[in-house]
């Protein structure tokens, strides 16, 4: 068994325990979703790719929570959620982070005809190094070793 399905599973336990209702039922939908993904592809999904569908539930939460203004308990359970969910998933790196492990590519990034290819340069690196990262962070990364010295 994947180690995400895994800890769902031990986080849905617990919460069943604690009788935290909002967290048995979003881990329930995150497992559901996964399993759901599962039998479309006919085998089981990697560890990553189960942690893309739990980013895909944080990011459409995010996206319900900015709906919910007028509905301040729905905006406490969305938040709570989102919560629950982000922390199953590992932390991204912060812009100085992301600096910080751009430096061996720091001439490639500066010789860049462009931003977007600057970008290219700076994913690849980070994925091969194996680097959790949010777009924004690196974008801002690249900002920051492109005007450097």
């Amino acid at each position: 068994m994947r180690v995400i399905t895994q800890e769902i599973k031990t986080r849905m336990l617990a919460a069943m325990q604690a009788r935290d209702a909002v967290a048995k039922n979003v881990l329930g939908v995150a497992l559901g979703e996964i399993q759901t993904a599962e039998a479309r592809a006919n085998r089981a999904l990697s560890d990553d790719e189960a942690m893309a569908v739990v980013r895909k539930l944080v990011k459409s939460n995010e996206e319900t929570l900015g709906h919910a203004k007028d509905d301040q308990a729905r905006m406490t359970e969305l938040r709570r959620e989102i919560e629950v969910l982000a922390s199953l998933l590992p932390k991204a790196l912060s812009v100085e982070a992301v600096a910080e492990a751009l430096a061996p590519v720091a001439e490639a990034l500066r010789a860049a005809k462009s931003d977007g290819h600057a970008m290219g340069v700076a994913m690849k690196h980070l994925k091969a190094a194996g680097a959790v990262v949010e777009s924004a962070a690196v974008q801002e990364a690249i900002k920051r070793v492109r005007t450097s010295p």
